[in-house]
């Protein structure tokens, strides 16, 4: 890792107000995913975001954006997620989308499978496309005209939208978790 989580009494009162609504922002959406440390820091692309705000709090006002008007189904969305974090070996990405994953319904098989890379049986076809339209997107390739009218006719334009600015967020956090080389803590989803 090379940025340290900051515990909450070191940091300034402008960055301790971002701390703490990153801290209730994923309270109320990723309850199940520990992204504190014992003294409070918080953890995954948080840090940075922390440490360089005149980038992270942009970053944090666009993710907070594609939570707040989200439409498509919760599962679709981790189905997209994991195969954003897959296609970017982003470990802290999938540590926290494994286990959101496993809490909205997506059976172990799904999710080893996604996190691996590659494409699960079992997904529905919402599920499918929108894997589908994330590994295009995440291996730089645009998507084709007939995938795009297909997922149009499931989603409609704002939700098929909505999954390519997902895919080009969570591309954006597995950077950061790349770039600042940060691991995921120990993963026990049986």
């Amino acid at each position: 890792m090379r940025i340290t989580p900051l515990p909450p009494a070191q940091l300034s009162a402008e960055a301790r107000y971002v701390h703490d609504e990153i801290a209730g922002l994923i309270g109320r959406s990723q309850g199940q995913v520990n992204m504190q440390n014992a003294e409070g820091a918080l953890l995954g692309p948080f840090p940075p975001m922390l440490q360089y705000p005149q980038f992270g709090t942009a970053a944090l006002s666009f993710l907070r954006t594609l939570d707040t008007h989200a439409t498509i189904d919760k599962r679709v969305r981790e189905v997209v997620i994991l195969t954003v974090g897959a296609a970017f070996n982003a470990r802290f990405e999938l540590y926290a989308h494994e286990i959101m994953a496993k809490a909205l319904g997506l059976t172990p098989h799904v999710i080893a499978v996604l996190a691996a890379g590659g494409t699960p049986y079992g997904l529905t076809e919402q599920e499918n496309i929108a894997h589908h339209i994330a590994s295009i997107l995440a291996a730089g390739r645009a998507v084709p005209a007939s995938m795009y009218n297909h997922a149009t006719d499931l989603f409609g334009s704002d939700g098929v939208a909505e999954i390519f600015f997902l895919v080009g967020g969570y591309s954006l956090i597995a950077m950061i978790l790349n770039g600042f080389d940060i691991s995921a803590p120990e993963n026990d989803l049986a």
